[in-house]
């Protein structure tokens, strides 16, 4: 068994983690990396109003008796969500671990750290997590260009971007961006990681509330099969490479501004992606671990597969090179 400072603050059996996903991360995916000794988060924004969180959280409490989390996104928009009701509901519910993204998260680390909840703050640089430390995170999910969703502007790779965070943070860190195997763990800890953070692997399992061609789709694929959207507009966001995500990086290049393709990248038909599984009809988030995607297990599986590879690397493979 792996054991590192981030499985004892979370009181979890493996240092491996499923992160918050838009219309991905529900009670039966969460459950199931739970049970998995996993850690597992609901994505609070997924649910269209905090009583439906609530209801959510609850749906989950059913299925596992184990500790799971909840993610919190806040993002600039036109209409923001109700940020704090949505707070206020994780906080009523009982939750005792957030997984926080986004843009200035000082007041919800705040109120939530009151309320005695830990906090896990998603960053893409070094400076940002040197931030959220500093702002009293408990841990830092430290998330490399080769991720799915927002990688940041920087465009640095998990393998610098990792160690250079554990040179300068204190507090345990997670490694994103990239992972879904055994020599991808044994690599994050080697790095200077606590555990590892996967999103798109644990869609291609057989619990992912997504329809069944997502998931064939992205074991078909490999680490080309991505496209980086939204670049001119600092925005940048890692999807799956499809009719859409071409005809959008193709306007981009002749100077388009988000209005011009925000039919193409409206959410309701990035949702139809995963509820219809036509993967062709709207820009749906995966990151270049595609590549090293081969099956659909349970996640049960996956997670005990992941950790057996990683104890039998460490203790065959890169023990016996010691001379």
């Amino acid at each position: 068994m792996l054991k590192t400072r981030f499985t004892e603050m979370f009181g979890i059996t493996h240092p491996i983690v499923q992160g918050g996903m838009q219309w991905v991360g529900r009670a039966e995916l969460t459950a199931a990396v739970a049970n998995a000794g996993a850690l597992g988060m609901i994505t609070a924004l997924t649910q269209p109003t905090p009583e439906a969180l609530t209801k959510e959280i609850e749906r989950c409490r059913t299925m596992t008796d184990k500790p799971f989390g909840v993610n919190l996104t806040i993002l600039p928009a036109i209409t923001p969500p109700p940020y704090a009701e949505y707070r206020q509901a994780i906080i009523e519910a009982g939750i005792k671990i957030v997984e926080t993204a986004g843009n200035k998260p000082q007041e919800h680390v705040d109120v939530f750290r009151a309320a005695g909840v830990k906090v896990i703050h998603k960053c893409t640089s070094v400076r940002h997590a040197l931030s959220a430390e500093r702002m009293g995170v408990d841990a830092i999910s430290i998330d490399g260009f080769e991720c799915a969703g927002h990688p940041g502007e920087d465009d640095v790779a998990g393998l610098i971007l990792i160690p250079a965070a554990a040179d300068k943070i204190t507090v345990p860190m997670i490694a994103s961006g990239g992972f879904g195997d055994g020599r991808g763990l044994v690599a994050a800890l080697a790095l200077g990681a606590e555990g590892i953070n996967m999103g798109t692997r644990f869609m291609a399992t057989v619990e992912a509330p997504i329809h069944q061609s997502v998931k064939e789709q992205i074991v078909a694929n490999d680490e080309r099969a991505t496209d980086l959207i939204f670049r001119t507009m600092r925005n940048t966001s890692r999807v799956a490479r499809n009719e859409v995500s071409q005809k959008v990086v193709e306007l981009e290049r002749a100077g388009a501004k988000f209005e011009d393709v925000k039919a193409l990248v409206a959410g309701a038909r990035g949702r139809l992606v995963y509820e219809e599984g036509d993967v062709d009809i709207g820009v749906w988030s995966a990151g270049q671990i595609q590549g090293l995607i081969h099956d659909i297990p349970t996640c049960a599986e996956l997670v005990s597969r992941i950790v057996a590879d990683a104890e039998r690397i460490i203790a065959s493979r890169l023990e016996g090179m010691l001379a």
